[in-house]
């Protein structure tokens, strides 16, 4: 697995993305059902806890970010494409526990968030999502990470729908015809009838088979 995975960032990363997007949206059905306690409160349970473990995720995934930006290979784009993620990643952490630590400090795990408080949440929501961009621009546009990429097939591959990779035939190949049988470049049937055959074929509107001798006119 270490050969395929050079470091454990891209499974912990996946950890604060989803419960900051929890939080967020938990924060905000509190608050939209903040007149109905009997709704509101579980959404104001979720929306706390979940910030709270996101905070304490972020913490080992952007720990394991750093030591994975001194460990993969990159070139002069990546590098900068890595700076810029780097720089979004430890803003959003700081903020990210600040809000955390501010919540756990003034509100009690069921309280309504008000209104200033969810707009926060959302606002970190923004920052991580943002982050997680720029981190899926060093894979996927600039190819950190990964032991390989696909090469190139050549001009002129295309995909068909349900004829796999679609791949045409060569021109010196035989394209059959509607009526089932395929004929070559001198227009005879699977390039094997004689010439005599072929221009009898060609009145007559019907072929033969391979050694059938030529109707006489």
């Amino acid at each position: 697995m270490i050969e395929v995975i050079p470091n454990f960032h891209p499974l912990f990363v996946h950890f604060p993305v989803a419960l900051i997007s929890v939080s967020a949206s938990f924060h905000l059905a509190a608050w939209l059902l903040r007149n109905q306690a009997r709704y509101a409160s579980p959404c104001a349970v979720l929306a706390h806890v979940t910030l709270w473990l996101g905070a304490l995720a972020a913490l080992p995934t952007v720990a394991l970010g750093w030591l994975a930006s001194n460990s993969v290979n990159h070139d002069e784009a990546g590098h900068a494409a890595m700076l810029l993620h780097r720089v979004w990643a430890l803003a959003t952490l700081a903020v990210f526990l600040l809000l955390a630590g501010w919540d756990a400090w003034k509100h009690k795990v069921d309280a309504t968030p008000a209104w200033p408080f969810v707009a926060a949440a959302i606002a970190a929501w923004l920052l991580v999502a943002s982050t997680a961009w720029h981190g899926g621009e060093l894979v996927y546009r600039h190819g950190l990470g990964v032991m390989s990429l696909p090469q190139a097939e050549g001009t002129g591959h295309t995909h068909e729908h349900g004829t796999g990779h679609g791949n045409m035939p060569a021109p010196e190949e035989a394209a059959p015809h509607e009526d089932g049988h395929a004929h070559g470049h001198d227009g005879s049937a699977n390039g094997e009838l004689p010439n005599d055959a072929g221009a009898a074929s060609a009145k007559t509107g019907h072929s033969h088979a391979p050694g059938t001798p030529p109707h006489q006119d």
